[in-house]
């Protein structure tokens, strides 16, 4: 288990680090007071938690409660005992910082009682520069895009043993029930045969063998699936380049209990084959298995 010590100057990007870490598979702990880092590291390895990576954001927030040195030295002594520690070590130029703080109208933790925001800053990175001298890694945001930070933190997660991964979601719905809302990419298969209108599948879903040969025995369909994977396999690597963490494929029929199912089940089976983290989940299967019972009744 590695353990990454999230740091530096108040303005400079760690909130953003830590939630990018977090999407990245890091189990995340903000703003832990310092006494309370070989007690949580502890606890952590007692548990036995599976993911490779814990990151731990101690900055200045911790007021009386966080010394540099103390920290350092804290650092020092548990990577003495067998703990795997590095420590990355955010920040930016003064300029950008007092822009960055008249934007967001946010106090700085140190400004006020006489002391004033450039003043502020300056205090803080003589707090810190403990930190900063013994930092494994060191990020400047001051010219630093978002996309470019977190391609940095995917780095340093690989590092410790985690590739980037993207979580693909595959949700069947019906159109008269609406759209996904949370959907990133739809696509709609009612050109695609119907079963539902053959009497000895209509009352089937995608998820029996009968109504998915149906649906997927057709040209059209095969035609299709050759060229939704072929988008998929072009497009899932180029959105982890980017930074994606989640994608959430639609798939789409009139009511979302035939073609739709089935096309998703056949999809989530081909992603998984090229070793994707897949899912599947079929919105309104059950809500029009409900409509057909009481129709019966």
């Amino acid at each position: 288990m590695q353990f990454l010590i999230v740091t530096g100057l108040s303005g400079a990007g760690k909130t953003v680090a830590i939630r990018t870490l977090e999407d990245l598979g890091a189990l995340c702990v903000d703003n832990l007071p310092p006494m309370m880092l070989v007690r949580f590291m502890e606890a952590c390895k007692t548990s036995h938690i599976s993911r490779p990576l814990v990151a731990i954001a101690m900055d200045i927030r911790s007021g009386e409660f966080f010394d540099a040195k103390a920290v350092v030295k804290m650092i020092d002594e548990a990577r003495s005992v067998g703990y795997q520690i590095d420590t990355l070590f955010i920040e930016a130029q003064d300029a950008m910082l007092v822009n960055r703080y008249k934007e967001s109208r946010r106090d700085h933790p140190l400004a006020g009682e006489g002391m004033n925001l450039e003043a502020a800053i300056a205090a803080e990175r003589s707090l810190l520069q403990p930190l900063r001298e013994t930092a494994n890694h060191l990020i400047d945001t001051s010219e630093l895009k978002t996309s470019a930070l977190q391609a940095k933190l995917r780095k340093i997660v690989a590092q410790a043993g985690e590739e980037p991964t993207l979580r693909v979601e595959l949700l069947s719905f019906g159109f008269k029930r609406g759209l996904p809302r949370d959907a990133d990419l739809v696509f709609d298969v009612r050109f695609l045969p119907n079963p539902f209108y053959i009497p000895e599948l209509g009352c089937h879903t995608g998820l029996d063998g009968d109504v998915c040969d149906f649906v997927l025995g057709h040209p059209v369909t095969q035609t299709f699936l050759v060229k939704c994977m072929d988008m998929l396999t072009f497009l899932l690597p180029n959105y982890i380049a980017e930074g994606k963490h989640r994608l959430v494929i639609a798939i789409g029929c009139t009511g979302g209990a035939h073609r739709s199912v089935a096309i998703a089940e056949y999809l989530c089976k081909q992603l998984q084959a090229q070793g994707r983290h897949v899912s599947v989940t079929h919105r309104d299967l059950a809500l029009e298995q409900a409509h057909w019972a009481s129709g019966k009744q």
